[in-house]
């Protein structure tokens, strides 16, 4: 609450700065912009950059570091006792003090300090609740579990860490508002008709987007590094030849190794195989019902009904992909049940078959909108200058507008590929989630974006292989996808040249 409170007061600092300087800078002129070096906005804009920009930057360092400091002066204040423990111990005690000052913060400064006063032993604690104030404190006592005068340091570093916090929370709209102003008075100090206030805000707005272009690679880098070092975590309890070559998925809930239990086995090849397996059937119904929906559109439709079948198939990518998985489980895996039965080959309602089935559906309007869209916009004179050689419009479309289209093409393709196998709620619903290795799509499969959601759902140690499995899991989905995005760069430059 309090930070969007500060940013509401950063935003309306930023419209008073922004006609401040605007004003200003048509005052040093006497209202005659043609005497100014820059349009007046651009003054207005300067004021504003110089307001915003380091109050938005104090504010997020603020936020950045202050769990640090917090952190580390929690640390610091605990007993040597428990500062010798393990890493994971030490986390236990660290949430356990984190949930007792969530308690505390309806208290007041003066009476954390006397809660703080009061931490030296259990009587002094028995006074404290007493007291009027602490009704509230009094009623949450059994629920921190601080039974002796051993626990007490519980209770005193809750205390100290919620009254920082209430230092902090009165020092960051402080420092923010000291900024903004500050950047502001320079701001507008520097507002001259000759000043180049145009260069410094394009200036200024070139390194905001370069900075913007950024997060999606620092984003993509942090995500690769913290999976890969899990991964590493893993790959030294496990071996990788185990991993990625093994047949058998069946992460036991013992320890590896653990005397008188069998081992645990994380084979992938499962996994693997059901996620390829899913997706080739999904794409063996989205590609050519995608494709041929987007070459009727774009070349044989009329206006009228391309304005309105557009839109209908493009619903089928807003709809929420539990509604599939529903209708999978109630609708298409029944029908392929009941097909099997007639067969005489056997079936099952949640087989691989049903989660393909439904899965393609849904992809179709990654295939069919981007197709279409690439078709269109392919230049009108090549297909003139195609029905002018004598082709017909069937050979225009094969040997003209696909070709010309065909980046485009693959790119709608590879999202509809990565979209199948991301897909995580439909397989979980209609798939059945047994880890084998099978031809027959009748039968029952899984896929690593389920094992992944299986693995990281329970109460299993993070550090236990079964737990760390995921980022393993995870490393190996992002390596297909970077293969597959090689794989179309590839193949999009090769036609391209020969089309060019």
């Amino acid at each position: 609450m309090q930070t969007t409170v500060i940013l509401a007061a950063i935003l309306l600092l930023t419209l008073i700065s922004f006609t401040v300087g605007r004003r200003r800078a048509l005052a040093t002129v006497g209202g005659v912009s043609a005497k100014l070096h820059s349009r007046p906005g651009h003054y207005g804009w300067y004021v504003v950059l110089w307001a915003a920009v380091p109050a938005f930057a104090i504010l997020v360092l603020w936020m950045l570091i202050q769990p640090v400091i917090l952190n580390s002066t929690m640390s610091s204040g605990l007993p040597p006792a428990v500062r010798e423990l393990s890493s994971n111990e030490q986390s236990l005690v660290h949430n356990r003090i984190r949930s007792i000052a969530q308690e505390l913060s309806p208290l007041g400064i003066g009476q954390l300090r006397q809660t703080i006063a009061a931490s030296s032993s259990l009587e002094g604690v028995q006074a404290l609740l007493g007291q009027p104030g602490f009704e509230t404190l009094k009623a949450r006592w059994p629920v921190f579990q601080i039974s002796n005068a051993d626990n007490l340091y519980l209770l005193r570093a809750a205390a100290e860490r919620t009254l920082q916090q209430k230092y902090a929370g009165y020092g960051m709209p402080v420092a923010v508002l000291l900024f903004a102003v500050a950047g502001f008075l320079y701001g507008r100090k520097r507002i001259a008709p000759e000043f180049r206030a145009r260069n410094k805000v394009e200036g200024a707005v070139r390194i905001i987007l370069m900075l913007s272009s950024t997060v999606a690679i620092l984003t993509t880098v942090g995500i690769v590094l913290s999976v890969l070092f899990e991964s590493i975590k893993f790959f030294s309890i496990i071996s990788p030849a185990d991993f990625f070559f093994g047949t058998t998925w069946d992460p036991r809930f013992t320890a590896v190794g653990r005397e008188g239990s069998e081992a645990a086995q994380f084979g992938l090849l499962p996994l693997l195989w059901g996620t390829l397996f899913i997706t080739a059937i999904a794409m063996a119904i989205a590609l050519p019902i995608g494709l041929l929906s987007a070459i009727y559109l774009s070349e044989y439709a009329s206006p009228h009904f391309r304005a309105v079948a557009k839109p209908l198939l493009e619903i089928l990518a807003g709809i929420p992909t539990v509604v599939y998985g529903f209708f999978a489980l109630i609708t298409i895996g029944p029908f392929i049940r009941d097909i099997g039965e007639w067969l005489g080959i056997g079936s099952d309602a949640r087989s691989a078959l049903s989660a393909g089935i439904c899965m393609g559906i849904m992809i179709i309007p990654f295939i069919s909108s981007l197709s279409d869209d690439m078709l269109s916009a392919v230049p009108q004179s090549l297909r003139q200058g195609s029905y002018g050689l004598g082709a017909t419009k069937s050979e225009t479309i094969k040997r003209v507008l696909l070709r010309a289209a065909l980046p485009g093409i693959v790119g709608s393709v590879l999202l509809a590929v990565s979209r199948a196998i991301g897909e995580t709620m439909i397989v979980v619903m209609a798939a059945g989630g047994v880890a084998r290795l099978t031809l027959n799509p009748f039968e029952a499969v899984t896929t690593i974006t389920v094992t992944i959601k299986n693995q990281l759902t329970g109460d299993l140690e993070f550090t236990s292989p079964q737990t760390m499995v995921a980022f393993a899991l995870g490393l190996t989905l992002f390596v297909i996808t970077l293969a597959l995005n090689i794989l179309a760069l590839q193949v999009v430059r090769k036609y391209r040249e020969q089309y060019e």
